[in-house]
Order: C-alpha cells, then sequence, then structure tokens
C-alpha cells in the first residue's frame, strides 16, 4: 500500500480537572493509502473526531507517531505545523466555517493567500476552485445568499484551492438534507477520483461510509475494525465546462 498519512499507537488525554481525565485515544493505529476515500466511524465519544484532528495536525498527540507522506509531523514546531496545514491538508467541517463578510471567491481566495500566494493569483485560484465544484455563477455571492449545499460547496472549494494531498473532513454533511448530502458526496468521489486527492472523513452517517473505500471503526479510543464497504450507486456530477484536472495550478 502507497501510504499518504498514517497514525502509530496514537494517545490523546484531556484533563477536565484535578485527577479527571478523558481517555480520547488509546493506541489507536491507522494506515491510509494515497487516494483512498476513507470514512472514520464510531459512536460518540469514541475517539473518531481526536483521532481525524491529529491526522490533521490541528492537535497534538500525547504518544504515538504521525507521518505524513512518510515523513514524522508530531512534535514539529508550530510554524512548521501551519505551513503543513495550510499547503498539504484540506479541511471540511459541518457548519462550513465561511467568513460572512466576505464573498465566496473571497473565501476561497483567503486560504490561498494564508498559505502565501500573493492575492491576485489567489484569486484567480478560488475562481478555478470554485468552478469545479459546481460554483461558477455563484463567486460573487456572501454565504447568506447561499444554500446550505452551496456553503459546503464553497468550503470543499477552499480546503481544493492549494491542491492539498489530503482533504480531512469532520461531519461535512451533518447540516445538510438527505438529497444535498448525496449531491455532496457524489462531488468529493468525483474530485476523489479525477485528481487522487484522499479524503478522511468523520460521520455518523453510514451512507457516507457506504460511498467511500472503506469504513475505520472506532471504538473507546481504539479501532474496532477496518475493512471495505460496499459503494452505494450515484450518478457522476459533472458541472458544464468543467475541466477534470489533477493540478489545482492555475489556468494559462
Amino acid at each position: 500500500m502507497n501510504t499518504i498519512i498514517e497514525g502509530k499507537n496514537l494517545v490523546k488525554e484531556y484533563r477536565l480537572g484535578k485527577d479527571n481525565y478523558v481517555h480520547a485515544l488509546r493506541g489507536a493505529s491507522v494506515e491510509i493509502a494515497k487516494g483512498e476515500m476513507v470514512a472514520i466511524m464510531g459512536p460518540s465519544g469514541s475517539g473518531k473526531s481526536t483521532l481525524m484532528h491529529i491526522l490533521g495536525c490541528l492537535d497534538e498527540p500525547d504518544g504515538g507517531e504521525v507521518c505524513l507522506n512518510d515523513r514524522r509531523v508530531d512534535g514539529v514546531s508550530g510554524r512548521e505545523l501551519t505551513k503543513i496545514r495550510s499547503r498539504e491538508l484540506g479541511f471540511v467541517f459541518q457548519g462550513f466555517n465561511l467568513v460572512s463578510t466576505l464573498t465566496a471567491l473571497e473565501n476561497v481566495a483567503l486560504a490561498a493567500e494564508y498559505a502565501g500566494t500573493p492575492r491576485k493569483l489567489a484569486l484567480r485560484c478560488a475562481e478555478r476552485a470554485l468552478r469545479r465544484v459546481g460554483l461558477a455563477d455563484r463567486m460573487r455571492h456572501m454565504p447568506s445568499e447561499l444554500s446550505g449545499g452551496q456553503q459546503q460547496r464553497v468550503a470543499i472549494a477552499r480546503a481544493l484551492v492549494n491542491s492539498p494531498a489530503v482533504i480531512l473532513g469532520d461531519e461535512p454533511t451533518g447540516d445538510l438534507d438527505t438529497a444535498t448530502s448525496d449531491e455532496i458526496m457524489v462531488m468529493m468521489r468525483e474530485i476523489n477520483e479525477t485528481t487522487g486527492t484522499t479524503f478522511v472523513l468523520v460521520t455518523h452517517n453510514p451512507e457516507v461510509g457506504e460511498a467511500c473505500d472503506r469504513v475505520i471503526n472506532m471504538r473507546d479510543g481504539v479501532v474496532a475494525t477496518t475493512g471495505d464497504e460496499v459503494s452505494v450507486t450515484m450518478q457522476p456530477f459533472v458541472e458544464p465546462g468543467w475541466s477534470a484536472e489533477p493540478s489545482m495550478a492555475v489556468p494559462t
């Protein structure tokens, strides 16, 4: 397996008070291949979101190792972690997390600028990313003028704009109705298959798990099972004029 991200014997504890600890991870180990679309599932309190946050360099483990593209990323400096998160990883969350005072285009461009891309170039990259998720006609709209599904598409474009190796999603369809959730999953699968971007999705939704290549089941802070799942049948998402190119490089 051509591993892109791996966690080895991960341990994480949260202190709630004197002599009161929550053991979120108790030696969890996962290995995710380049180009996979993987769901992390489990009951509340099983450690699935903590695992995703550590794999995504949003949190540090108390024990164990995290490797991204064959290099250790746990324990590196805060500045280096910021570079890794902004350039090599993308994030999609349940609540969209868009800046309400910025347009869709500006929200996406902000992520590129944060990674060091000059503003003019960032806007061109953002425009291309928004076209990729089917929002060519909504670029100048404010978040309040977009539906929930459209806002999540903006969030996915923001995650894509820097051409990350891995996109991590924490309940990316949690605030969406069933039909819109299906559309978002079709779109993410299309991106996964055409660009080779790895997706790691934390979810309670069994339909999201079924749409992925594999499900990692968490329980009590450890990996309970991991295996193949039968994918549901979905109609491909294709935006007119959309180009399925593997790079987010700026068009000439």
